[in-house]
């Protein structure tokens, strides 16, 4: 390996960037704010569960999130209430939620209104 493909992987984001200009993207984040993790009186959205939206030109969303841990109850659920959140939105075409750990979730993902919500600001 070269040291330039060495410093591409060092260099690359943990976290794919999402399609924040995508005309369905506002639509889908306010999806995802619908969803609670039922431990936790914080939308997914807001506590940085939710890693990427992305969205193509023919309007299929792939989400990738993660969850507070791995052994988190609702684990098996969590993708499909995010996937029936969004689906139904006008313009959509198809919905895929996908799971990862890598990053880790972490306090500091949680966005300010989420750490005020939960008495850590």
């Amino acid at each position: 390996m070269s040291l330039t493909e060495s410093s591409d992987i060092e260099g690359a984001p943990l976290i794919k960037p999402s399609s924040t200009e995508h005309p369905l993207h506002e639509a889908v984040v306010e999806a995802c704010r619908s969803v609670y993790d039922p431990e936790i009186p914080v939308n997914i959205y807001d506590l940085g569960l939710v890693y990427t939206v992305e969205i193509n030109d023919e309007n299929e969303v792939n989400i990738i999130m993660t969850l507070t841990a791995p052994g988190c109850p609702v684990a098996g659920d969590m993708p499909g209430w995010v996937a029936d959140a969004v689906e139904p939105l006008p313009g959509v075409k198809s919905v895929n939620v996908d799971l990862t750990w890598n990053p880790p979730w972490g306090m500091e993902m949680m966005s300010d209104e989420a750490r005020l919500e939960l008495g850590f600001m």
